[in-house]
Order: structure tokens, then sequence, then C-alpha cells
């Protein structure tokens, strides 16, 4: 956890470590699920290698002017400009579990979603998330 002092106010930012091999095991756990060869994962496996993927990505591409929503399990922001800090974000990326872990894994480009309507983007800057994906392939 940081503290900052910005503006006349103090602002707490948790700040989590990126590990590229917990990373990878965490989303190693689902792509079987992901190719259509294996039953659902458990909610806690789901949501473990969405929170490592989209924390990779903020790691990836540091900022905070879009933020990525992978309700209900994590919310990061990324991407260098202005900071975000009440309310609803001007730039914002929002899928579900599956759409956004064949993202993070490479299954999937983040404009075919966009396409298919299986991603919610909004705001000039939302596109710039994939440059961060995948963000481990494979």
């Amino acid at each position: 956890m940081a503290i900052f002092y910005v503006d006349g106010s103090y602002d707490v930012v948790m700040t989590f470590k990126n590990d590229p091999a917990t990373t990878r095991a965490a989303l190693n756990a689902v792509v079987p699920w992901l190719r259509g060869e294996a039953e659902m994962p458990a909610r806690a496996v789901l949501a473990q290698a969405c929170r490592q993927s989209a924390r990779a990505l903020a790691a990836k591409l540091p900022g905070h002017a879009v933020e990525v929503r992978v309700p209900p399990f994590v919310a990061v922001q990324c991407i260098e400009g202005p900071r975000h800090t009440r309310g609803t974000p001007p730039n914002v990326v929002q899928c579900d579990a599956r759409t956004w872990l064949l993202l993070a894994v490479g299954e999937l480009e983040l404009a075919e979603a966009m396409r298919a309507g299986t991603v919610e983007v909004s705001g000039s800057r939302a596109g710039e998330v994939g440059k961060g994906l995948p963000v481990i392939a494979i």
C-alpha cells in the first residue's frame, strides 16, 4: 500500500507485485476451459487468473488513463495519462471473465472482441489496452 498526498488530499493506492510465474500458472489453470477441453473451473481459480492477468497488464502498461474491468473479479487502471479518481472513468474496457482470459492469453484479439460485442469499450484511449495484449501468450 502506498499513500500519496496530492492537491491537498491523501490518496491510498494498493500496489501488487507482478510475478510472471504466478500469472502464467494462474492462466495455465484456465486454458483447457478456454479451449473447450474442460469444464468451467472453480470461481476461485477464475478469480485468480483474472486478477493476476489484469494486474500484469497494469504493470506492463502503467498509468491511470484507462480502467479495465472484469466484474466481479478485478478492476485496474493502466495507460499513461490523466489520473481518474472518482465516478465513472472516461476510458473503460469491460468484459466477462471468459472474454478477458481469452484476450489475456492471446486466443482473442481486442479488435475482434469489440466487433463481436463481447467487450465494452468507451473513451478515445480505451483501445490502447490492445498494446498490452496478450498479457502472457500461451
